[in-house]
């Protein structure tokens, strides 16, 4: 649900804000002086009483929650926390929830609902008004992480037919049932979406010009069954406050505000760098999983990294015979080993990283597979030349001057950052062609592919150089 604006507050002073009204409000309450933690809150607003509520301990939250009237409970509650919002209904009587449920937007209602066990959920819906079940069933009846699923029913429609005046006069009627009225959606008598007017437009026109003279015919919308990502990425390209969601039949459904799109963005970005550090996680619930489960989503790459590694171990193993029978310096190679697979795995990680991100953001979308693979060979063998050349002055110094050695360490640093660089940039789109999210191709698994190859290239090139 979108807020009034209030007046700029550095973020800097609003976290002071918070956490004087949060040690405050404790305080009262222990006190047992409940009004004047009721009068504390009167000049707070809705996110930061929510916020003060979620780090009160668990018996004052539902205490400090009665203390708010009815209209500011409802605003406060879908500020809060899916885990305290389920903790106070276990703590309200049943028709104390429902009437605040029952006031809830239907998109916030709708993810509050999914976090419900089955069983809650049908309960509640029976006890809702009429309009207010069928606003989030319809929600409910659209896949998770659609545009369907996260969009509010409640907007304001008009017909081209009607006058400025008209309009205005409609929108003062149902202003306080919709969710926004900054965007105004012209629909025909089958509700199909023939266009958009903005309310600023509206407001400066004759009240007598019809709509059709004004309404923008030019329509951005997305369908019920697009991927929220996709919602986020169009809002955020067209410079958008809401967007028309419209079902296969272009009817107009929904609209879906900015402010649920910070939330998707939030999510997803969450999401995406969970799985660049190899952690199968839900989104934001990490902190609120037990252990058992926290172990048993990062166990599942841990365990293919574990395995991988094994061949490092017997490359090591092998290779370092293999040397001792040639050259007698098994131990002067295998020193050198940690330093060239470390600087790869860091290399692939970071050609990995850049890929990812601009593929979840379009900014590569132009240059495509072979030039961005391309592009990052070039910047490995750029980057593995410039470490190459220090390494092996390094190895030199450190080896007693044994140019064999070092030549092997810095030529071998240049053919692992390179192969690091082609790895890191174009398993992303191998993923991404395979249907799968390109950000479980993390750094983990990554650095460990390259360790593998790495300890390989490098055993080799050892033995080729010393046997010259």
């Amino acid at each position: 649900m979108i807020e009034n604006a209030t007046p700029s507050t550095p973020s800097s002073s609003r976290s002071e804000l918070r956490d004087l009204v949060r040690d405050q409000l404790r305080m009262l309450l222990d006190q047992n002086n409940l009004e004047g933690a009721k009068a504390l809150l009167v000049p707070v607003q809705p996110v930061d009483i929510a916020e003060a509520i979620e780090g009160l301990p668990e018996s004052m939250q539902a205490i400090a929650f009665r203390l708010l009237s009815k209209a500011e409970a409802i605003e406060v509650y879908e500020h809060l926390d899916i885990s305290v919002q389920q903790a106070l209904i276990q703590e309200f009587k049943r028709q104390e929830v429902i009437d605040i449920v029952d006031k809830m937007s239907p998109d916030d209602r709708a993810r509050l609902f999914d976090e419900l066990p089955a069983k809650v959920v049908r309960q509640m819906l029976a006890e809702l008004s009429p309009k207010e079940r069928q606003a989030t069933a319809l929600l409910l009846g659209y896949e998770e992480d659609t545009a369907g699923r996260i969009m509010t029913p409640e907007y304001i429609s008009l017909k081209e037919n009607s006058t400025v005046g008209e309009t205005l006069e409609r929108i003062r009627s149902l202003a306080k049932a919709s969710e926004l009225v900054y965007y105004l959606y012209v629909t025909d008598n089958s509700r199909y979406l023939t266009g958009i007017i903005s309310l600023r437009d509206l407001v400066i026109s004759p009240t007598d010009l019809p709509l059709s003279e004004i309404v923008t015919r030019d329509i951005v919308s997305v369908h019920t069954d697009t991927d929220q990502e996709e919602v986020a990425r169009t809002i955020q390209r067209y410079d958008l406050l809401a967007l028309p969601v419209v079902d296969k039949e272009q009817r107009l459904v929904g609209v879906v505000t900015v402010d649920d799109v910070i939330d998707i963005l939030e999510q997803e970005a969450t999401e995406d760098i969970y799985a660049l550090g190899g952690v199968q996680s839900d989104g934001d619930k990490y902190f609120r999983t037990s252990l058992f489960a926290v172990a048993r989503k990062r166990v599942f790459w841990l365990l293919i990294l574990l395995v991988t590694n094994t061949f490092t171990s017997a490359i090591i193993q092998q290779g370092g015979q293999s040397l001792e029978a040639v050259t007698g310096e098994a131990i002067a190679i295998a020193a050198f080993v940690p330093l060239l697979t470390g600087t790869g795995g860091n290399i692939g990680a970071q050609s990995s990283t850049v890929v990812i991100r601009g593929l979840n953001t379009d900014e590569i979308r132009d240059l495509g597979p072979r030039q961005v693979v391309l592009r990052e060979a070039l910047a490995g063998l750029l980057l593995g030349s410039s470490l190459g050349v220090m390494a092996m002055l390094w190895a030199h110094f450190l080896m007693g001057q044994n140019w064999f050695v070092a030549i092997a360490v810095g030529s071998s640093l240049i053919a692992i950052a390179l192969l690091a660089s082609v790895a890191g940039s174009a398993l992303p789109f191998v993923f991404r062609a395979l249907d799968r999210d390109p950000a479980l191709m993390s750094a983990p698994f990554i650095t460990t592919a390259v360790d593998v190859l790495g300890v390989l290239i490098y055993f080799n090139i050892a033995r080729a150089v010393f046997t010259l």
